[in-house]
């Protein structure tokens, strides 16, 4: 049985497990893991047994928007809905009951997060990539 959990006590290293698994996250270091996991305001996590097998976190002011980031089931455990039960519990998050707009950023899975009412009707915003250029002067 999957259990589900927001707790922010998760072991990097079992994160990088995960994010080991993907392309966009597979380069991510325990330091810098260690670093993001203190600064997310909301993280649900999947579990079987001891075993991580479901990532998902939030970056939110809690009233007008939060983004959601690194939604990461362990391949060995997809189609069984662990995504589906961490997005669901991000969306129903007592400490999220006030958030006009969700964003989410993913170049896959579209089909998927349509299916949770996620629209890509809306979609605004720009991209600045610090390992691209370099940071404005400061005036």
């Amino acid at each position: 049985m999957i259990n589900f959990l927001d707790s922010t006590d998760i072991d990097p290293q079992q994160l990088l497990v995960l994010f080991a698994q993907t392309d966009w996250a597979r380069d991510r270091s325990l330091e810098d893991t260690k670093f993001m996991l203190a600064h997310t305001d909301v993280t649900i996590s999947a579990w079987d047994g001891p075993r991580l097998v479901g990532f998902g976190r939030v970056l939110t002011d809690y009233v007008f928007r939060a983004s959601i980031w690194d939604v990461i089931v362990d391949r060995a455990y997809q189609d069984l809905d662990i995504g589906k039960g961490i997005i669901h519990r991000i969306l129903t998050h007592p400490t999220l009951e006030r958030v006009e707009l969700f964003w989410l950023c993913t170049r896959r899975y579209q089909g998927f997060y349509a299916s949770l009412g996620f629209s890509d009707k809306e979609q605004t915003g720009m991209v600045w990539d610090r390992r691209k250029h370099i940071p404005p002067a400061k005036t």
